[in-house]
């Protein structure tokens, strides 16, 4: 098993505390910030079902979230964060409002690093449901 590292750690919490705020406020930039120019992205449905290259892509992939989520989603726990020296995965349960109805899900992301940037990011969903 590959040892864990602390720098990826540390940039991997890093990268999820912006994740979080962009998706509580809209406000990507600071997650942008911390992206390799040859980053890439795999995302399970949609319009952004795949695997997704390039920095301008995630600004658009993030702006669309936001406006689907209407900057109201909030994590409501961890589950478990799991590593190795060079990816992170959260595993988390989030809830808010998807075009303005009720949303819950548990997810999983996980985050490539390399040195002090996020190279990769990925994105599995499973569902709690739309309402309490």
């Amino acid at each position: 098993m590959a040892e864990v590292s602390e720098n990826t750690l540390k940039v991997a919490h890093q990268g999820f505390a912006n994740l979080q705020h962009g998706l509580a406020t809209g406000e990507w930039e600071p997650l942008l910030a911390m992206l390799t120019e040859d980053f890439c992205f795999w995302f399970p449905v949609g319009s952004y079902h795949g695997l997704n290259h390039g920095k301008k892509q995630a600004q658009e992939f993030f702006t669309y979230v936001s406006e689907v989520f209407e900057n109201s989603i909030r994590l409501t726990s961890i589950e478990r964060i799991t590593s190795n020296e060079t990816t992170v995965v959260f595993e988390f349960r989030d809830e808010g409002r998807l075009k303005g109805e009720p949303y819950k899900n548990r997810i999983a992301i996980s985050f490539d690093i390399r040195g002090d940037q996020i190279c990769g990011y990925r994105e599995y969903m499973g569902s709690d449901g739309k309402s309490n």
